[in-house]
């Protein structure tokens, strides 16, 4: 057979359904393989687009979300959605088109050596140099990309191998032991825990990857520890939680930052430093962390381990929960951090000042979905008012990009949300900004027949961008532009449209948009004078 149709059969071997990408020459191949294939090939805008794609498919099915492109521009088209996913920790595996062998050694067409630029964000990539190694690349692929903590995989194919004849077979499935911390070490971490007068847990995005939310929340009732959120961490415990300190990550103090302040014990549990520089919470370096994670701490001055529980998150904390004894202790300082954080978000349920304030939005948005349903949030202003406000029940309902804080991800992780859950609401929240970068898939998502949700935040710029220039030069520049009409853009691809004009509007709208199970898209005056007020009120909080 020919090597692109034995690269299709390694994936179908590996369990892939779906591919997301653009064709092009180089891979005409492979997308003549596809045809009898298993896999559905999902034909995107933008090679972007597909990595954006790929990537949180990757993160809510736990499998390898696959992406294509050709080489030269669609190539690097498809680098940053695949170094997000890389930053993020969503295993990914992004497949290239390449010139052929044959003219790799001199100036060619459209050529770059891929291998070189895809080595900075990605945990391994090779190029197919011969036929028969097919099945070993993609079985190293898919081991690398998955396993923890899982990335990026890239695979360049240069267009006479993949037309060349190969005799290999897939391989077969190896399945992967876990392992756990030693007994020393827990009982060492136990003893810790016990001692701490103050200790507070930070909750990253592993302890979702390693499905361990539901034993997080056994140790955290046994042990009596209050909760924080990083942005990814977010719903390891739910809101509703009483030891839930809810979300952290904005800079400067917050009432759940202060919490940092007053400990005596950080158990950081599944976190990586690229989630929230320890800087901002630990800025002296001067609290012990206790770090449980599946992979040894990087060095930071501050973040300070004193021991770290390395192995399968969800069995350390079961052994912690079985050697920690049941604890008792005063946190009548969580009661009163919960009750000033939700407040903040409570007040606003009765707004009708127009543009909605960010705060309405989340309160509105949050009352209309279900506990299991998706927000995905894209990177502007909006994915910090997102971050801090949306509280979440369940982990993986609220998906920001945080890592490489990426714009243009809300709409094709929309998608890729919805075909990975097609029995649960999806919202991609926008600003005006982000959606013009990947706004193109509208027509994806119509075509797909997907009912996702686009909620935008429109403002008529970068506000994030003017947030901080604001905060640091007192003074705004070059951050405005032209919007189209959104209501008609929308609905010339096919999606349900409508513009809230009254601040009333925003909660029946939202409600129609989900009974309607179709395409909807709605677009949202946004009052972002409340970002300079929040960092006022920030620097007004004391600890």
């Amino acid at each position: 057979m020919r090597v692109a149709e034995l690269l299709i059969k390694c994936l179908e071997q590996e369990g892939v359904e779906y591919i997301f990408g653009v064709p092009g020459e180089e891979n005409l191949d492979v997308m003549d393989a596809l045809l009898g294939s298993s896999i559905e090939f999902v034909v995107t805008h933008h090679e972007t687009s597909a990595a954006f794609m790929a990537g949180t498919y990757g993160r809510l099915t736990g499998k390898p979300g696959v992406c294509l492109a050709t080489l030269g521009p669609g190539a690097t088209n498809l680098l940053t959605g695949v170094a997000n996913a890389n930053m993020d920790l969503s295993p990914l595996i992004a497949i290239t088109g390449q010139a052929g062998l044959e003219r790799q050694h001199k100036v060619s067409h459209q050529y770059y050596d891929l291998v070189s630029i895809y080595e900075p964000v990605t945990k391994w990539n090779a190029q197919v140099k011969s036929p028969d190694i097919i099945p070993e690349v993609v079985r190293k692929a898919v081991q690398v990309a998955t396993q923890e903590k899982p990335g990026a995989a890239h695979i360049d194919l240069p267009e006479d191998v993949a037309g060349m004849a190969s005799d290999a077979a897939p391989l077969e499935i190896v399945k992967t032991t876990k392992t756990a911390a030693d007994d020393e070490v827990i009982t060492e971490a136990s003893q810790l825990i016990e001692k701490a007068k103050q200790p507070i847990i930070l909750a990253g995005n592993g302890i979702t990857r390693g499905d361990a939310s539901d034993t997080l929340r056994t140790f955290v009732k046994n042990a009596d520890i209050p909760v924080v959120h990083s942005f990814m961490g977010k719903g390891a415990v739910s809101w509703k939680d009483e030891h839930s300190l809810l979300t952290a990550g904005l800079g400067g103090n917050d009432y759940i930052t202060c919490g940092f302040h007053d400990s005596d014990l950080i158990i950081a549990i599944g976190f990586d430093i690229a989630e929230y520089p320890p800087k901002n919470w630990n800025p002296e370096g001067r609290t012990p962390i206790l770090h449980i994670d599946t992979e040894v701490a990087e060095t930071d001055e501050n973040y300070p381990v004193t021991l770290n529980v390395v192995g399968d998150i969800h069995t350390n904390i079961e052994k912690l929960t079985r050697l920690v004894k049941p604890q008792n202790r005063d946190n009548k300082w969580v009661e009163h951090v919960r009750k000033n954080a939700l407040a903040e978000l409570e007040q606003f349920e009765t707004d009708t000042s127009f543009p909605v304030k960010p705060q309405k939005i989340i309160y509105d948005l949050r009352a209309v979905l279900k506990e299991e349903d998706i927000a995905i949030s894209d990177v502007g202003a909006h994915k910090m008012w997102m971050a801090r406000m949306f509280h979440c029940y369940q982990p993986n309902t609220c998906l920001i990009s945080n890592g490489l804080a990426s714009m243009g991800v809300a709409v094709p992780g929309a998608i890729a949300a919805k075909i990975a859950h097609p029995e649960k609401n999806i919202v991609a929240v926008c600003g005006d900004g982000s959606f013009q970068m990947t706004g193109a898939e509208l027509e994806t998502a119509k075509r797909l027949n997907l009912p996702i949700i686009v909620l935008m935040w429109r403002d008529g710029g970068y506000g994030l961008i003017e947030w901080k220039q604001l905060n640091t030069f007192d003074r705004s520049s070059y951050i405005k532009f032209g919007n189209p009409d959104f209501v008609k853009l929308a609905e010339s691809y096919g999606f349900e449209a409508m513009t809230i004009t009254d601040t009333a509007e925003l909660k029946p709208t939202l409600e129609k948009a989900i009974s309607l199970n179709k395409p909807v898209f709605i677009d949202c005056p946004v009052d972002y004078d409340e970002n300079r007020k929040l960092t006022k009120k920030l620097g007004k909080i004391l600890c």
